[in-house]
C-alpha cells in the first residue's frame, strides 16, 4: 500500500522499507503503551492522580496542536472544540484518569488486564449505531466476561472493590467515548487526538482540583520523570505510531496491542515495580485475551473496522 506522500511524489517506497516501518511502529505502540501502567505507578510516588494526568494530556496535547500548526493544519471550528471535549472527558477523565486514580491501591499489571477488556465493551457500544456482534464476537464477548469474572473473584480487586470499580469503569469509559467519536464532528487526523487531550486535560486539573487535589512539597525527580515518559512516549510516539499503523495496515494488526499490551505490563510490572501476581490472575488473564483475540478476528472477516 502507498501512502498519499509517496503516490506525489511519483515514486513508491520499497516493500522491505514498509514493512521495518510497519514493525517498528508495531514495537514502538506495544512498548510504550504497555509501559505506560508502571510509569503511572512511579508518577504516583509523589504527585496526585488527577493533577499528573490532566498536566500530561494537557501539555502534551498543546504541544501537538502547536507543531500540527506550525505544518500548516486547519483550526478547529468551536463545534469541533465542544465535541473533543465531550469525548476526551470520556476518554481522559473517565478512562485515562480513572486508571491513574485507581492504581493508588492496586498494581499496574492488573490495572492493565482490566483495561484490556476495553475492546469487548466497544463492541457492545458499537451496536448503538447498528454494527451488530457477528457470532464470533459473540462468543468472543462471552469467553471475555467469563474472565472479567473470574477476576474478581479474588486478589487484589476482590481487597479494593472501589478500584475494581474505576477500572471497569474506566474501559467501559473509554470504550464508550471511542465508538461515540467515529458519530460527531471531530477535526481531522491527528488534530483531533490534540483537541481531545487539550480539552480532556483541562476537565481532568478542573475535576482534581474541585476534589482537592493541591501539590504541596517539591515532587520526586522520578515521578517528574515518569510524567515526562508519560507525555512523550505514551501520547507523542505510542500515539503517532499507532496513526501510522492505522493507514497502512488492517485494522486487526493495528489494535492488536489489546491483547499484547496486558501481557507486556504483568511483565514489566514483575521485572521493575516488585509486583506479583496469583494463579487467578494469570488464568483470567489467558480467558480475557481469548476472548478479545476472538473479537478482533471477528472484526476483521465481518466488517473489517475496528468497531
Amino acid at each position: 500500500m502507498i501512502s498519499n506522500n509517496e503516490e506525489e511524489s511519483g515514486c513508491a517506497v520499497p516493500q522491505e522499507t514498509r514493512a521495518s516501518g510497519v514493525i517498528a511502529a508495531l514495537v514502538a505502540v506495544y512498548l510504550s503503551w504497555s509501559s505506560t501502567y508502571l510509569a503511572i505507578k512511579f508518577a504516583l510516588e509523589s504527585l496526585p492522580p488527577l493533577f499528573m494526568m490532566g498536566m500530561r494530556f494537557f501539555l502534551f496535547g498543546l504541544i501537538v496542536y502547536a507543531w500540527l500548526q506550525s505544518r500548516g493544519a486547519v483550526r478547529p471550528s468551536l463545534r469541533e472544540w465542544l465535541w473533543s471535549a465531550v469525548i476526551g472527558m470520556f476518554l481522559m477523565l473517565g478512562g485515562s484518569a480513572g486508571v491513574a486514580y485507581a492504581q493508588q491501591r492496586v498494581s499496574s499489571g492488573l490495572a492493565a488486564l482490566v483495561i484490556a477488556t476495553t475492546p469487548l465493551w466497544t463492541v457492545l457500544f458499537a451496536a448503538i449505531w447498528k454494527h451488530r456482534p457477528n457470532w464470533i464476537e459473540w462468543l468472543g464477548l462471552s469467553i471475555g466476561f467469563s474472565g472479567i469474572v473470574l477476576l474478581n473473584l479474588g486478589g487484589d480487586l476482590r481487597a479494593n472493590p472501589l478500584s475494581a470499580f474505576l477500572l471497569m469503569l474506566a474501559a467501559l469509559s473509554w470504550a464508550f467515548g471511542s465508538a461515540w467519536s467515529r458519530q460527531v464532528p471531530l477535526p481531522r487526523g491527528m488534530m483531533a487526538g490534540a483537541t481531545q487531550m487539550i480539552a480532556g486535560g483541562a476537565i481532568v486539573l478542573i475535576v482534581g482540583f474541585a476534589m482537592g487535589e493541591r501539590v504541596t512539597a517539591m515532587p520526586s525527580l522520578r515521578s517528574l520523570a515518569a510524567v515526562a515518559y508519560l507525555g512523550i512516549v505514551g501520547s507523542l510516539i505510542g500515539f503517532t505510531a499507532y496513526i501510522y499503523l492505522l493507514g497502512r495496515v488492517r485494522p486487526a494488526l493495528a489494535t492488536s496491542y489489546a491483547y499484547v499490551n496486558p501481557v507486556l505490563a504483568l511483565l514489566l510490572g514483575l521485572w521493575l515495580g516488585g509486583e506479583r501476581i496469583g494463579m487467578l490472575e494469570v488464568w483470567a488473564m489467558g480467558i480475557i485475551l481469548a476472548g478479545v483475540v476472538l473479537v478482533v478476528l471477528g472484526q476483521r472477516g465481518g466488517r473489517g473496522d475496528a468497531g
